[in-house]
């Protein structure tokens, strides 16, 4: 059974194929068609952590594709009531695919080794690779390509730093994560990246200013996550040299493009002027979450249409 842990879970043409049949998907939608491909399939969404991108963009997505959706909460008792085992395997015998946004990244992998229904990870502490197929969707339509764009990621080594480097180590482009000492991607991950992707172009700076002078894009995001707000005053010292405000820009390519992957800390992480500004792709790569994600759903629940209505446009 096919599972979407992370990136790591599918290979390079899976990747190159779920991002394709989003284009075509997007290109349909914005010609008025919305294809049922989904007809009278059911996804879950499980979620432990609060959305509003994630929620919204598969519940439009599945709705748009001809299926449903139905959003568990804390009332459905998950890790409560019952076995993880039981909870999962009922699951299945109900539906066709669960979208899981957990506190940790071990809850979703235990949910995928019952093997009962496909599971998707909407995020976790590790990473968040629906967020990863948005970004480099962006990254294409802004540049007609994404092969051999620079990605500079300015702050954090979290979860969505991981699935950026993951993402540009599989489609050959180079990221750079510009960040203060302690502040680095998880060991494991990197190592597991250099093992399965050894010419990949990874690198990590504390230099920011040097990092972006040849950034095609240029990436940020909260410097406070959930969970980690005992943290708050420590964290915003040792991140007050990486905002990306109006003088990292001039230091970048005129035509580098914004990103950040929302909710937003004004005037923290980034200035109102970027985000804002003329370089900023920030709404169009939230509003790529939900046509990244419709091509997930159809490369997981159909794939005898992509055969038909995306391989020929390959």
């Amino acid at each position: 059974m096919q599972h979407f842990n992370s990136l790591f879970d599918i290979s390079c043409d899976d990747l190159k194929l779920i991002l394709q049949t989003a284009k075509v998907v997007k290109s349909k939608l914005k010609a008025g068609e919305r294809p049922d491909v989904l007809h009278n399939r059911v996804v879950a969404l499980l979620f432990q952590k609060p959305s509003l991108r994630t929620r919204v963009s598969f519940e439009s997505g599945i709705a748009q594709l001809g299926g449903s959706s139905l959003f568990l909460g804390d009332d459905v008792g998950w890790g409560k009531r019952e076995s993880a085992s039981d909870f999962t395997k009922v699951l299945g015998q109900f539906i066709d695919a669960v979208v899981c946004r957990a506190n940790r990244h071990e809850s979703v992998t235990q949910l995928s080794s019952y093997n009962a229904v496909p599971i998707i990870n909407g995020l976790t502490d590790l990473c968040h690779p629906c967020q990863a197929l948005a970004d480099v969707m962006t990254i294409d339509e802004a540049f007609d390509g994404y092969e051999g764009k620079h990605l500079v990621f300015v702050g954090d080594g979290n979860n969505v730093a991981n699935s950026l480097a993951l993402i540009c180590a599989m489609l050959d482009m180079r990221f750079t994560l510009a960040c203060p000492k302690g502040y680095e991607m998880d060991r494991q991950w990197v190592e597991r990246m250099a093992k399965e992707y050894p010419k990949a172009d990874i690198t990590t700076t504390s230099d920011a200013t040097a990092a972006v002078a040849t950034a095609d894009a240029i990436y940020t995001d909260v410097w406070i996550s959930m969970g980690q707000e005992a943290e708050a005053a420590e964290r915003r010292s040792a991140f007050a040299d990486y905002q990306v405000n109006e003088k990292l820009m001039a230091a970048a390519p005129s035509s580098a493009r914004v990103l950040h992957c929302l909710p937003a800390v004004r005037g923290e992480e980034i200035t109102d002027g970027v985000i804002d500004g003329s370089q900023s792709s920030v709404i169009d790569q939230a509003g790529n979450r939900m046509h990244a994600q419709k091509g997930l759903l159809v490369w997981l629940l159909a794939r005898d249409w992509i055969a038909k209505n995306v391989m020929t446009c390959l």
